[in-house]
């Protein structure tokens, strides 16, 4: 079973931050600015890589950057309900 089946996307960002930023985990939420959050250009091109990584996919490449959490959900999400849909069969 594929460990991002049984986490929401908010786990799975705040889990792949937390190796990239000091960030306290209450902190990170939808609604938090990803700058706010020590996410430069850089780190965020490596976050992306390791969600794919976890995931399993490649990810889409946005014209616009995430600048929140919540735009990073969006990114992975309908990635997340086809693995949870593939565990689930």
């Amino acid at each position: 079973m594929n460990p991002a089946s049984t986490v929401t996307a908010l786990e799975l960002i705040r889990q792949v931050l937390a190796h990239y930023s000091d960030a306290p985990i209450e902190q990170i939420v939808p609604e938090a600015e990803l700058a706010s959050l020590q996410v430069d250009s850089l780190t965020l091109a490596e976050m992306l890589f390791e969600l794919e990584d976890r995931l399993g996919v490649t990810i889409s490449e946005e014209t616009e950057p995430p600048k929140r959490v919540a735009d990073m959900m969006r990114l992975i999400e309908p990635h997340m309900a086809l693995i949870r849909a593939k565990a689930a069969a």
